[in-house]
């Protein structure tokens, strides 16, 4: 078998020669193409990734920024509410009504904390302390002491107190 003698004739000599710098030409624009939409995938990327970091850093400044914020404002808390509670009111057989006023008085004269902020109650709790223990209270005739048991200070101040009988 032979191989037909298409390099004499001159039209399918310039036939392949067009195929051939078609096809190197076409090759030339596709990679010309897809390496100009590379760059600019490679650019919009690149711009990406310096916009998260940027932001990124904001956020991180912005939560440091918050944690201030707030470590500031907790130092300067103020006490808003006093909730006193008589926890062996049983044990000297009281009925609730008398614990209730018995703890009502106290909450009362605890009134003048309201407002003041928790560091300056904190710094005076032993005075806070000694005055509560100190106060006499008479229920049903009859003459108690009081006794701190616990203080929590925050905005809401809760102190428990056991009752004793006065000497």
């Amino acid at each position: 078998m032979r191989i037909p003698p298409y390099h004499r004739l001159p039209t399918w000599q310039r036939f392949f020669a067009g195929a051939a710098l078609g096809g190197l030409l076409s090759w030339v624009i596709f990679f010309y193409m897809y390496g100009v939409q590379q760059e600019t995938q490679i650019r919009i990327i690149h711009e990406q990734r310096e916009k998260m970091k940027d932001l990124t850093d904001k956020i991180a400044i912005w939560e440091q920024d918050y944690k201030k914020l707030n470590q500031q404002n907790e130092e300067i808390l103020t006490i808003q509410e006093v909730e006193v509670k008589i926890t062996n009111g049983e044990f000297y057989s009281l009925d609730q009504l008398s614990i209730a006023d018995a703890e009502d008085v106290i909450e009362d004269d605890l009134s003048s904390l309201l407002a003041k902020d928790v560091v300056s109650v904190y710094n005076g709790k032993m005075l806070l302390k000694k005055s509560i223990e100190n106060k006499i209270i008479e229920i049903n005739k009859k003459r108690y002491e009081l006794e701190v048991y616990e203080i929590m200070f925050y905005t809401k101040m809760n102190i428990e107190l056991k009752i004793k009988r006065a000497k």
